[in-house]
C-alpha cells in the first residue's frame, strides 16, 4: 500500500525553551519566519503524504489555528493590497488535510501514536517529529517512503552520531545490507536499544525522528510495558515489533537540525537564514560585521 498518511506526535509540554513555551506551542517557535511543524509538514507533502494526523494536547489551539482558514487576516490583507502575503497565508490552509487527535496525557511517544489508531487504521504509515529538522534535496520521508517500497517492512531514520553523544539517542545494532547498484544505506535492524550508555553502545547509528510503521506496530505497544516512568516507549514496542517481523534502518542524506535543543535551534536558524534569497546577502554580512568583536 502507498503511504497516505503520517503522524506528528505535538503534544509535548516543551520545557526546554521556557519560558517562551509557556503560553505557546515549542511547535509554533518561528525559525525564521515559519513556525517548526510547517517545514515538517511541507516535507511530508513533498514526499506524496496527503493525510496528516496532528496529536495534540492542552493549550496547543495555535498549531489548529495556524492550518485553519483565517478569514479576518485574508480579507484584510486583500483589502490592503498584500497580494503575495495573502497567497502565503492561503497556501498554509490549502497545504494539505490535516485531522486532529487529543492525547490527554503525555504518556510518551508510543503512547501518542497509538492515540492516532482509530485515524490511520489497518495501513503504513509514517511518523515525524517535529523536533527533528532535515534539510535535503530529497525530503528524508521520500527517502525512507523509497526504502519501504522496496523492503515493505517498518523503516527507521538513522544517522552517524560519534563519540559520547550517542547516549541521547536510540541505537540500533543492524548489519548493512549491501544492495547491488545502490548507496548501501539501509541496515537490517538486529536489535535496538534506548539511551545506551557511551560504552555499550551497540553502534554509532543514532534513530532519528523520522519512521515508516507498519499497522502492527499499534498492537505490540497496546502490549507494551510503561516505563518507570509510566510512559510507552516507541523503542520497546519496536523491540517486540522486531520479534514478528523485520525492520530496516535507512541512513539518509540530509542535514539535520535538532530543533528540540537550544543551541541546535539557534544554528537552524541561522543556515535557514543565509539561504534565504531575501536575508542571505545582509545576514551575511551582519554576521561577518560581528564576528571579529566576539569574544569566545
Amino acid at each position: 500500500m502507498r503511504i497516505r498518511k503520517a503522524v506528528f506526535p505535538a503534544a509535548g509540554l516543551g520545557t526546554r525553551f521556557l519560558p517562551a513555551t509557556k503560553a505557546q506551542p515549542k511547535e509554533m517557535l518561528p525559525l525564521v519566519d515559519k513556525p517548526v511543524i510547517q517545514y515538517v509538514i511541507e516535507e511530508a507533502v513533498a514526499a506524496g503524504i496527503d493525510n496528516i494526523i496532528i496529536v495534540t494536547g492542552r493549550g496547543k489551539n495555535a498549531i489548529e489555528d495556524h492550518f485553519d482558514v483565517s478569514y479576518e487576516l485574508e480579507k484584510i490583507l486583500e483589502g490592503r493590497g498584500k497580494l503575495d502575503l495573502l497567497e502565503q497565508v492561503r497556501a498554509i490552509s490549502n497545504l494539505v488535510s490535516v485531522s486532529y487527535v487529543r492525547q490527554k496525557e503525555a504518556l510518551g511517544l508510543g503512547h501518542a501514536i497509538l492515540v492516532a489508531k482509530p485515524l490511520i487504521g489497518n495501513e503504513p504509515f509514517a511518523v515525524l517529529l517535529g523536533d527533528d529538522i532535515i534539510d535535503s534535496d530529497v525530503p528524508c520521508t521520500g527517502q525512507m517512503i523509497a526504502a519501504f517500497e522496496k523492503y515493505r517492512s517498518s523503516i527507521l531514520a538513522t544517522q552517524i552520531v560519534e563519540g559520547p553523544d550517542i547516549s541521547r539517542y536510540g541505537v540500533i545494532k543492524g548489519q548493512l545490507v549491501h544492495e547491488a547498484g545502490g548507496a548501501n544505506r539501509t541496515y537490517r535492524v538486529e536489535d535496538l536499544v534506548e539511551k545506551p550508555l557511551y560504552e555499550e553502545a551497540p553502534s554509532n547509528l543514532a534513530i532519528i525522528g523520522r519512521y515508516i510503521l507498519t499497522p502492527q506496530i499499534f498492537e505490540v505497544l497496546e502490549q507494551t510495558t510503561p516505563d518507570q516512568g509510566g510512559e510507552i516507549q516507541l523503542t520497546n514496542g519496536l523491540k517486540r515489533l522486531l520479534e514478528r517481523q523485520s525492520i530496516h534502518a535507512y541512513r539518509f542524506e540530509g542535514k539535520r537540525y535538532d530543533a528540540g535543543d537550544k543551541l541546535g535551534f539557534l544554528k537552524a536558524t541561522v543556515e535557514f537564514a543565509l539561504k534565504r534569497e531575501d536575508l542571505g546577502r545582509e545576514f551575511a554580512q551582519y554576521l561577518r560585521s560581528i564576528s571579529a568583536s566576539l569574544k569566545f
